[in-house]
């Protein structure tokens, strides 16, 4: 069994934004055209700038290096091709025609065209009448916003992911700063969600990896801790759930490891290994959980070695080898595989070499 991201729901084609790349995503709600369709309460499904998420691929808001719209728009001088300004700014030649850089100059006009892109993007106007308004013959509807093909925040999160993955970290920020304060709009006037929750705590978990990436410890704590809060509040039956909550976990205790308070990180630890006991206990088929519970188990008893608690630390150990060599893999599990195989040898390591004492920090 499989679980989806907390954000392919959002997307009419049920995929994980994060997975989306350049392929085509179903188009699943259409708007009217004409005025006649008010009646339905929709009109036309249009983004301010011709775009919706079907069609928007590559295009003039993009950056050509890191594929994700543009983000502290910049110009080189003298060709004018216009990038991200920490994307170029790694060039001495323009990547895309090779004329000498001279300067880069900040391009504000561009800029705004994005973030208008951004404000605007692939939403339905749909109007909605009150009971009460009908009554007394008020004409004036309210506005609420959908998407035609992804929500924004699936958007803003493939958005995220892009430029997240070339190293454009400001630019991933400044996305998932944007979905995170939409979710909470919805928060406002939905309630507390098992949907948007999760949405939530996956947001501000990738919040803190790229806090993290610019060296920003207390942020990315921070960011970490409140995604937890959000998710542990939720019924641990979800997979993708179980192990968003149970990464954010790992995350603070690696911090906490790291900076030397190894009784606050074995807390967390802890936490997150509960977590995935419980879930494997509920899904014991499912051979990735198998895996994250074997780096639980590492983690923890790496850090009662750190304490001192020896035959804890073996006992965790032992486990943790039992269970990735009862673990039977087919061929297309390739990846699981060499990562099962990664831990088993960090795991053997441990027991051979007591002097080993780095957590594994790759969930």
């Amino acid at each position: 069994m499989s679980s989806g991201c907390p954000f392919s729901k959002s997307s009419s084609a049920g995929i994980c934004p994060m997975k989306i790349d350049n392929q085509t995503v179903q188009q699943a709600r259409n708007g009217g055209e004409n005025e006649e369709h008010k009646d339905s309460g929709t009109i036309s499904p249009k983004c301010p700038f011709g775009y919706d998420s079907e069609t928007f691929k590559l295009g003039p808001l993009s950056c050509m290096l890191c594929r994700a719209l543009l983000y502290e728009s910049s110009k080189c001088v003298p060709c004018a091709h216009k990038f991200c300004k920490v994307c170029v700014s790694r060039f001495k030649d323009c990547p895309l025609c090779g004329a000498d850089i001279e300067k880069i100059e900040p391009d504000d006009d561009l800029q705004t065209t994005v973030d208008k892109f951004i404000d605007g993007h692939a939403r339905i106007k749909r109007f909605q009448v009150s009971e009460d308004s009908k009554e007394v013959g008020n004409e004036q509807n309210n506005v609420i916003y959908g998407d035609v093909s992804m929500e924004r925040g699936a958007f803003l999160v493939q958005q995220a992911m892009r430029a997240f993955h070339a190293k454009n970290l400001e630019s991933a920020q400044s996305r998932l700063n944007i979905c995170a304060e939409d979710i909470r709009e919805q928060l406002q006037t939905q309630g507390n969600t098992q949907e948007l929750c999760s949405q939530l705590g996956a947001v501000l978990g990738m919040m803190g990896d790229c806090c993290r990436a610019l060296g920003n410890t207390a942020s990315a704590l921070k960011y970490y801790e409140e995604s937890a809060e959000v998710l542990s509040k939720l019924p641990a039956k979800d997979l993708e759930l179980v192990h968003t909550l149970s990464v954010s976990l790992n995350k603070i205790g690696d911090l906490r490891y790291y900076d030397g308070d190894l009784e606050s990180a074995r807390t967390y630890y802890t936490r997150a290994l509960d977590v995935r006991r419980d879930a494997i206990k509920e899904k014991s088929n499912v051979s990735s959980q198998i895996v994250d519970f074997a780096v639980s188990l590492a983690k923890v008893a790496d850090v009662n070695r750190s304490l001192r608690n020896e035959d804890a630390a073996i006992k965790g150990f032992q486990e943790a080898i039992h269970r990735l060599e009862s673990l039977k893999l087919n061929s297309n599990d390739a990846v699981l595989e060499q990562r099962r195989l990664s831990v088993l040898q960090f795991l053997h390591t441990q027991i051979t070499d007591k002097q080993s004492s780095v957590p594994n920090s790759s969930a």
